[in-house]
């Protein structure tokens, strides 16, 4: 069986939806301690329940940077971008719903809001 790193860190639901592009390891001005930036996009697979032929992917959302939690006493954030998919007769966008993964994962606070979508205005992702 073959693991990578990420699997041992996240949640497997999340790695489920999210490919890691890039890990960069970038030195905090203030503090001088070297942090971890690990940019996650939402894989291209439409919602359960959408037809396929009405919908397109647009791109992504605005991305959206989250503190998770320290590795080895280092800072970790997570930068996060979900698609955009339009329903190509009348432009209504959906998005992903992410509920069932801060159900029953160990995630932070923050990050478990920004995947259910709660607390966050709509009007904030078209």
């Amino acid at each position: 069986m073959k693991t990578s790193l990420l699997e041992l860190l996240f949640p497997e639901r999340l790695l489920n939806h999210f490919d890691a592009k890039e890990i960069l390891i970038l030195c905090d001005i203030s503090t001088k301690k070297e942090i971890y930036h690990i940019k996650l996009d939402e894989k291209n697979s439409l919602p359960l329940g959408y037809d396929k032929l009405a919908y397109e992917s647009k791109g992504f959302m605005n991305e959206k940077t989250i503190q998770d939690f320290p590795l080895r006493g280092k800072a970790v954030y997570l930068l996060i971008r979900r698609r955009r998919w339009r329903k190509k007769t009348d432009k209504t966008e959906i998005k992903s719903d992410y509920s069932f993964i801060a159900e029953g994962s160990k995630l932070t606070k923050e990050l478990s809001d920004f995947l259910k979508g709660t607390g966050r205005d709509p009007r904030r992702y078209r």
